[in-house]
Parts: C-alpha cells; structure tokens; sequence
C-alpha cells in the first residue's frame, strides 16, 4: 500500500504563534516574536526557551527543564488560538485517501497534545495512526519513530513518503532510506532546498502529483 506520512507542525498547520505565546509566558515579558521566530517554534519547547533566555543573557539547562512544564501547560490550555491548518490540506488528505493513500502522522510533538491538535482541527479521522514524541523510546530521525507509524497504517517503507519541514525531517527520512518531501510555506521557504529532498512542496493542491513523481524515482 502506497503510504505518505505527515509532521504535524508546520507540515500540516502553522502552529508557530500558539507555541511562541506558551514560550513568552515562561518570561517576565515577552522575549520571542511569533514572525521571526517562527522556525525556532518548530524546532521544539525547549529551542525557544533556550533562544528566550540567551536574550536575557541567562538561564541554563536547569531554567529551560524548570520552565517546560509551565510552557506545556500554557500551551495545552490555548492550544488552537492562533493555529490554522495550512491551505488545501482537507482537500488533499480527501484526495489523497480515495486514491488508496495510507496516512499517518509523525510529530516530536507530545503525543497527547497532538492528538488534542488534530482533534480541534478536524482531522484526526483522515489519519490510521498517529505517533507523537512520547508514544516510543525513541523519537525523530530515529528512523524507528517513522517505521513505526507505517507499520501502524498498515504500509511498507519501500513505497512511502514522509512530508515534513525541517532538518529533523530530512534526517529521519534519510536514516530510514525513505524519500521526503519538505514544504516551502514554512519559514524557511525555499531555503529547505539545501536540504536535497526528493522533492518541494509549495501547495497541497500539487502533493498527489508530486508523490507519484517521487514514488517513481
């Protein structure tokens, strides 16, 4: 069965400005900017409280672990504030679905509040399984985390597609000799083509095409 399997942040929703509003509660006043800093949101809690107290010219290891859970508290609390799903994404998960498409998602997001996300965004039902950063041992580019959610679906590696937007992506794809697709509508835009993905998304409305293309070699 021809899989594809999807990161959730900043894949399929821009949840940039919800994840950086938790991180400036954990501050005095507020220390990241939901625009700049959108791509040190997606690289995890613990990245932007780290970039938030490099600014006050403080904090340490010991700071960030003392104030991630008061992030993932205030995180849980608003989670869809800010979140949209990025364009086309119903309509391409539909598509994709009657043509035989096997879907998953794989996130270094924590699992339940991943489930939480896709449940307020209305589209946990498209996907046959879901791994979050806590459902395993192990967690992105440990290739383990991927094969796992295409066990879960039901597909075989040699005939999936992992969708993500960062370096962490790519690196899970590589570890797990699948081919990766990277979006453009991040806040890296065109620059994940350094990266050397099999292929570019810059709308959902092309990603059927695209996956043959790459399924094809």
């Amino acid at each position: 069965m021809r899989t594809v399997i999807f990161d959730l942040d900043g894949t399929l929703a821009d949840t940039s400005a919800d994840l950086i509003a938790a991180a400036n509660a954990c501050f005095d006043t507020p220390q990241l900017d939901p625009v700049t800093d959108a791509a040190t949101a997606f690289a995890g809690g613990r990245a932007m409280l780290r970039l938030g107290f490099s600014r006050l010219g403080q904090g340490d290891e010991a700071a960030v672990d003392e104030k991630y859970p008061l992030l993932l508290a205030h995180y849980a609390d608003n989670i869809d504030t800010h979140t949209t799903l990025y364009p086309g994404v119903e309509a391409c998960l539909d598509h994709l679905a009657s043509e035989g498409w096997a879907l998953g998602v794989c996130t270094n997001k924590p699992e339940a509040l991943a489930e939480t996300l896709l449940q307020r965004l209305r589209i946990r039902d498209r996907f046959a399984a879901m791994l979050g950063a806590d459902t395993l041992p192990v967690r992105k580019p440990d290739p383990e985390h991927l094969f796992e959610t295409i066990r879960q679906v039901g597909g075989d590696p040699a005939r999936s597609v992992l969708i993500g937007d960062t370096i962490t992506d790519r690196k899970t794809a590589e570890n797990a000799r699948v081919p990766c697709i990277l979006v453009t509508f991040g806040p890296e835009g065109e620059g994940v083509a350094r990266m050397q993905p099999e292929g570019l998304l810059g709308a959902y409305a092309d990603l059927p095409d695209l996956l043959d293309r790459v399924l094809a070699g």
